[in-house]
This record gives C-alpha cells, sequence and structure tokens, in this order.
C-alpha cells in the first residue's frame, strides 16, 4: 500500500544511483553499499526538504569520496537536465524529484517550483565550482595488497575495466622537491596515493579529521562519547517476579550423573591413580649455587682472592702480668712518648696488675677495632701469579767463550815512563810503534814487542788526544796540545818511510791568495823541527780530540767550545780547514770518518749524528739512551757503532736496523771511559773507571736477517785506581788480538 503522492520506488532511487546498481560484479562491495546508503538518502516527497545548511553538515567526507567515482563523465547532460526544469504531473500531482548532477554530491529534492527558483541562483554559483564531471575516475583494483609488490612494474594496477593503471612520471630530484615545499603554499597538504601514485590535497575536512585522530578524539565531530547512559532494567526492585515458574524437579532429586561422576573419582584415589595434593611448604628453600662446580678448578671470584692479613698473635707484653724485663722504666716510657705513633714498637705501654679482676677496660678498644676494619677494607691485596721458570732458561744461550778465541787473556806487558796518568793512546799502521800522550806533558814513543820507549816528545802542557796517521806510506801523529794539534814525525822504522813523509810536507806550495780559515797553519821552528814538529794547526779554543780520514790527508779536531766552531775538517795536503756546521747541536764529545763511506758520525752528550759528507746533509740521529756519552767506536763494516758513556752503559747500534740502540751491556760498575773496535778480529773492548778492561766477542753476519752476536768473553784487569780514575783508554792491535790500555797509574798494558 503506497501513499497517494507517493511515486514509485524507482522514482524514488537517484537517476546514478539505479545506475550504480547495475554495474557489474567488479566494481566490489564498494559500489554496493554506495547504492545502499544513496537508496536510503531517497525520501518520500511529503517529507520536508533539507535547507542548505543541514545538507552542508549532512555532507561527509566519506560520501563526498563515495559519489566521484559514480557520477557520469559528462558535463552535456547536466545541462539538459537542468534546462528542463520543473513540469506539472498530470492532474496537478506534484512533480517527479528530479537531481541535478551539476549542484553539490549531495542530492537535490526540487519538490515544487518554488523551492526550485530559491535553489536556482545556489546552483548556477555552484554548478561549476566543484563540478567533477570532467576528472578521471581512477580506482585501483587490486584489493588489500601490499603496493611494494608493483615497484618493479611500470603500472600500479588496474581500474575497473581491467587496465593498467600507469605510474605517474615522477622524476623530481632533491633540488625540485626542496623547490616545491618553499613555493607551493598546498605542499603541507599534498600527499600520495600509494594504490594510484597521484599526488592528492587532502581537504580541511579530512585535514581536522587527521588533526583529531593524532589527538587520539573520535573521528566523527557529531559523535558525543558521553550521552546519558540507559537504563534498561530498573533499579527499582519490584514486588513481584519476572517469572513465577515453579522449580523444577530434578532441583530437589540427586543427580545420577554427578553420583557416577564421584564414584569414579573415589576409585581412581582407590587404586592411587589420583593421589591427594600436598600441603605446600611456604618455608623458604636455599639451595648451593656452586654445589656442582669442579672444586679444583680455578674460578674467576677466586683467581686473585688473597686472604686477609692475620693479626699478630698477642706476645708477653700484652699480659696482665708481665715479665719484669717486658715493663717500661720511666726514661724509656718518656722516650715512648716523645716518639711519632708510627715509629713506636708497641702502641700501648705493658702494666702489671696482680689479678684479672684488678684490669679495667682498655681504653684503645674501639680505635684498634676500627684500624683492624681500615686495614682490612683500604690494604691493597693483589695476588702475582707465579710463574714456574727455571732460571737457567732466563740466561740466553751463548758459545762458550773457549769456542770464541783467539782474544786476549793475560797482561803480557806493561810500559812504565811516564809520571803522571796516561790519557790516550795510538798504533802504527804496521802495529810495531806505539805513542802514548800523558798529564806530565810528554809524548813517548814505544817498541811494542819490546816495551821500550824509543822517544820522549815534550810538548809543554797536558795531551789530551794523539791519533797516528792510517796511511800506511806516511808516517805521522797528530797530537792535542791546549789549544794546538801538532803534526810529528817520529822518524822511527823505515829511514824511507819517513823522509817521503818530510818531502811530501815540504812539497807544499802556499796559494797566491791567502784564504780566511777558522785556525792558522804555522811551519815548525827549527828547535821543534828537531824534536820531529812539522807543523803546528793553532785553534781559538782548547782541543779535546783529534781524529784521521782513513785515506789520511784529513783530519777533524774537537774544540772544547759551545758555539758552531766546535768541529773542525782539516786537509793536511793544502794545508786548509773548514768549517763544516753553521749552529752548534750541543756539546760535541768526540767525532768519527766512517772507514767506508764518506759519512761523518758526531756524538754530543745522549744523541749520536751521522753525515753525509757529500750531500752535506744528515743521515741519521742515533738516541743513545745514555745520560751522557763518553767515547765512540765504528766496526770496521761500518754498519755497526758502539758507544761508551758516562753512566756505565755501553751501547751497540746496528745502523741498519734501528735509530735505538740494538743492545744494551751493563758490564762495568763505574763510567766508561774508551771502546775501541779490533780492524780484523770479531773483537770490542771497553774500560771503565773501575780498574777493568772487558772484552767481547761481537760477530757481524753477513746475512742482514741474522742479528750481530754479542758474547762477553774476558775481564782483564791490572791498572790500579788512582784518584778515583781506572782506565782512560784501550786500543786494539791493527794485525793480532791484542788489546792497550793506558790508566790513571801512569802505565800502559799489552794484554795477550
Amino acid at each position: 500500500m503506497r501513499l497517494r503522492n507517493e511515486p514509485a520506488p524507482s522514482a524514488g532511487i537517484p537517476l546514478y544511483a539505479c545506475a550504480d546498481l547495475q554495474q557489474p560484479a567488479c566494481a566490489h562491495a564498494h559500489g554496493a553499499a554506495t547504492a545502499v546508503r544513496l537508496y536510503a538518502h531517497a525520501r518520500p516527497p511529503h517529507t520536508r526538504p533539507p535547507c542548505p545548511a543541514e545538507e552542508s553538515e549532512e555532507l561527509t567526507d566519506s560520501e563526498e569520496s563515495v559519489y566521484s567515482g559514480l557520477e557520469d563523465s559528462g558535463s552535456d547532460s547536466t545541462e539538459e537536465e537542468e534546462e528542463e526544469g520543473p513540469e506539472e504531473g498530470p492532474g496537478g500531482s506534484s512533480p517527479p524529484r528530479t537531481y541535478v548532477k551539476g549542484a553539490p554530491r549531495k542530492s537535490k529534492i526540487l519538490e515544487d517550483d518554488s523551492s526550485l527558483k530559491e535553489n536556482e541562483g545556489l546552483l548556477a554559483q555552484n554548478e561549476y565550482e566543484e563540478d567533477s564531471s570532467d576528472e578521471e575516475d581512477i580506482r585501483n583494483t587490486v584489493g588489500n595488497i601490499p603496493m611494494e609488490w608493483y615497484q618493479d612494474f611500470p603500472h600500479i594496477g588496474y581500474n575497473l575495466e581491467g587496465k593498467k593503471i600507469y605510474k605517474p612520471i615522477r622524476n623530481k630530484d632533491e633540488l625540485d622537491m626542496f623547490l616545491e615545499k618553499m613555493e607551493n603554499p598546498e605542499y603541507w597538504r599534498t600527499v600520495q596515493d600509494k594504490m594510484t601514485g597521484a599526488d592528492i590535497k587532502l581537504t580541511d575536512e579530512q585535514v581536522d579529521l587527521v588533526h583529531r585522530l593524532q589527538k587520539g578524539q573520535f573521528g566523527d565531530v557529531h559523535f558525543n562519547p558521553y550521552e546519558p547512559a540507559v537504563d534498561f532494567f530498573t533499579h527499582e526492585v519490584m514486588i513481584h517476579p519476572v517469572t513465577n515458574r515453579p522449580a523444577d524437579k530434578r532441583s530437589f532429586i540427586p543427580s545420577l550423573i554427578e553420583k557416577e561422576k564421584v564414584s569414579k573419582l573415589v576409585h581412581a584415589i582407590k587404586m592411587g591413580w589420583i593421589k591427594p595434593r600436598k600441603p605446600k611448604d611456604d618455608t623458604p628453600t636455599y639451595y648451593d649455587l656452586w654445589a656442582h662446580e669442579d672444586p679444583n678448578s680455578i674460578l674467576g671470584r677466586h683467581k686473585m682472592h688473597v686472604p686477609a692479613p692475620k693479626m699478630k698473635l698477642p706476645g708477653h707484653e700484652e699480659s696482665y702480668n708481665p715479665p719484669p724485663e717486658y715493663l717500661l722504666s720511666e726514661e724509656e716510657k718518656l722516650a715512648w712518648e716523645q716518639q711519632e705513633p708510627a715509629e713506636r714498637k708497641l702502641d700501648f705501654v705493658p702494666q702489671q696488675y696482680q689479678c684479672l679482676r684488678a684490669v679495667p677496660a682498655y681504653s684503645r678498644f674501639i680505635h684498634e677495632r676500627f684500624e683492624r676494619c681500615l686495614d682490612l677494607y683500604l690494604c691493597p691485596r693483589q695476588r702475582k701469579m707465579r710463574v714456574n721458570v727455571d732460571p737457567e732458561d732466563l740466561i740466553p744461550k751463548l758459545p762458550k767463550p773457549r769456542d770464541l778465541q783467539p782474544f786476549p787473556t793475560t797482561q803480557a806487558l806493561v810500559y812504565r815512563g811516564h809520571t803522571s796518568l796516561v790519557r790516550c793512546l795510538s798504533i802504527s799502521p804496521s802495529g810495531q810503534w806505539l805513542v802514548s800522550g800523558s798529564d806530565d806533558c810528554t809524548v813517548r814513543f814505544w817498541e811494542v814487542c819490546t816495551a821500550r820507549c824509543m822517544k820522549t816528545l815534550p810538548v809543554g802542557g797536558v795531551v789530551k788526544s794523539v791519533a797516528w796517521n792510517p796511511n800506511p806510506t806516511i808516517c805521522l801523529v797528530a797530537i792535542c796540545v791546549e789549544q794546538s794539534v801538532l803534526l810529528v814525525n817520529p822518524c822511527l822504522g823505515d829511514k824511507l818511510l819517513y823522509g817521503a813523509t818530510d818531502q811530501l810536507l815540504e812539497s807544499y806550495v802556499a796559494p797566491e791568495e791567502e784564504r780566511v780559515q777558522p785556525v792558522q797553519w804555522v811551519t815548525a821552528t827549527v828547535a821543534e823541527h828537531s824534536k820531529g814538529v812539522r807543523l803546528v794547526v793553532q785553534h781559538s779554543k782548547a782541543v779535546k780530540q783529534v781524529t784521521w780520514h782513513g785515506k789520511g790527508d784529513y783530519f777533524a779536531s774537537v774544540v772544547s767550545d759551545n758555539s758552531s766552531m766546535q768541529v773542525l775538517i782539516h786537509q793536511t795536503s793544502k794545508r786548509w780547514s773548514q768549517n763544516p756546521f753553521r749552529k752548534s747541536k750541543g756539546l760535541v764529545q768526540c767525532v768519527l770518518f766512517h772507514p767506508i763511506r764518506p759519512y761523518f758520525f758526531v756524538a754530543t752528550q745522549r744523541y749520536v749524528r751521522i753525515y753525509n759528507l757529500l750531500k752535506q746533509e744528515l743521515t741519521k740521529k742515533l738516541m743513545t739512551n745514555c745520560k751522557w756519552v763518553s767515547s765512540m767506536a765504528i766496526h770496521p763494516g761500518g754498519d755497526n757503532v758502539i758507544c761508551g758513556s758516562y753512566d756505565s752503559k755501553l751501547a751497540w747500534f746496528d745502523l741498519d736496523l734501528s735509530t735505538r740502540p740494538y743492545q744494551l751491556l751493563r758490564h762495568h760498575k763505574k763510567a766508561l771511559r774508551s771502546v775501541a773496535f779490533h780492524k780484523h778480529y770479531p773483537l770490542f773492548a771497553s774500560g771503565s773507571d773501575d780498574g777493568t778492561v772487558i772484552v767481547c766477542h761481537g760477530m757481524v753476519y753477513n746475512d742482514l736477517l741474522q742479528n750481530p752476536l754479542l758474547v762477553p768473553v774476558k775481564v782483564l784487569k791490572g791498572h790500579v785506581l788512582t784518584l778515583d780514575l781506572g782506565v782512560l783508554d784501550v786500543l786494539f792491535h791493527p794485525t793480532q788480538p791484542w788489546v792497550f790500555s793506558s790508566g790513571a797509574d801512569g802505565t800502559v798494558r799489552l794484554y795477550t
């Protein structure tokens, strides 16, 4: 039964809603739900038309999005429908309802002419404002799947017709994104739709929805969570019951099912299948945490455990009735009181009582207990794991000395004649003659084999250093006396040899232009010439060392000065001297020429610097690890250097290995005065103020991978300590395994 003015059901459904109901099944439940919702909006014509304000309130975002996909894609029909206008139905009945598509997406119900005219202005005004007929209806039908599945494909899904939806071309780089963020005012409300890949601008309603959800509020604005509760069941107690049905008979009769269950349980308990629960024991249970550990294993917590130090047991002095010898006298009591608490042997004064009842309370009891607690708490206890090592294993396996012979073992000759300490020694290249310089202002020439003094040369000053020219074709000795270096021809041995030396010195021709030199070369006077002096090189300060180059033409001298003029190099054939250094690098102790290469070794107090004379640059700087270097010697091979120091150390350097000592030998008890290498045998020696000469075997191998073998083989004694000085210089024979030593006792000794 229908009302009089009610149209047919099909007339009550909007045109596009009916069309949507005829959509194919591929439109999903989405379209069907939309159609049902639109059908619900269709109202009978006799109901009141909604005012525009209500309509705008009822229009929600979700409905708007629902309609957007179901409109006809064409705007021509819209105008036609609008132009038709209201027509009178037969019999003057109210016209059928018309839905205008150009209007906002909520259905407009035009009931009569008057309502049409009222809304005509609003429709004309908003006709194209929200028209979405030209927009493409892109709906992705892939369903609820992860969109990452499509990331390797050019399309992102399928539309309602089953055609591929291609991804939009997004070739924006970071700069484009930044510019868009800065210039586009709607950037903050633009999001990307993962289903279609398109950028969607959120409406104000959607932004408000997001804000509400972020704040934890309800999505619907109009939802009231605090509505009054409906009291479905009254809280008032009624007189009459809701039902007055009489009770069942089974509520009075014992249940047979329960009886059967109970009989089964009783049988199970009798058979022992079901055991009664034991009462819970509330007492706490303790168990040994380390019960299953191996008692012999050293645990981490026991490794460093050291038991507390035990207190000393009380002695007789702590007795209440000590023996009389433990009681302090008045003087001892006074001395005990004047001592510092830390220095006292006893913390208390022993006292005597007749019986134990007379002993008062100990006044220092709490103090002693506190001190004991502090001892236990603050005492640093550490267990040092003791390694069981055989002491013999710690000593390096060195070859026996008898396997390393020959080396000097016994004192053979003593060269006596000097009246004061003998500071320096030198030997001729042939090994036949020995020269020694002493503080008695003389230089003595000895024959090595017989210890006979061949010649004594008074020089008028303390002799600090002597050096025999290493060239076997020249017979010349350099002697340091105060501020001069004397070049002496001793006229010993072959007459042809020392005659040729004089001819060589006399053949010098002075240059036309006199050159400026740091020293003066002076020819010896007739009196000096008769003594053997040929040339005198006069320095500005006292000279303390002289050394020859291997070729025999150059020699270097060290001056006791702190300026850049400490080291000078002289050429004998041209009588020319030069200062190789611009500035001082420290107090120079000694200098040496390399036996093979053009290197120059300069030893200061703590370092040894090696200079390349050709390139005129510093090659190496050796760290001696000593406080004060006293002497230096170079191995004949040129790759190893030894340095003696006043702090009784001997440092061996392997120049190919490191700039630090390969080995530090501490065999001497006092300062080392001199060190020397043998030219042919693998021997080196050191003389010290303890009066001994220690000879060591120092084998240097041709294999660069094998380290030098250093073995001390002999301690040579013989010199008597004088003025706390012992051996002042040591020197090896050029061909034999013999060593010479000069001492403060005024003797020179030969060990063979």
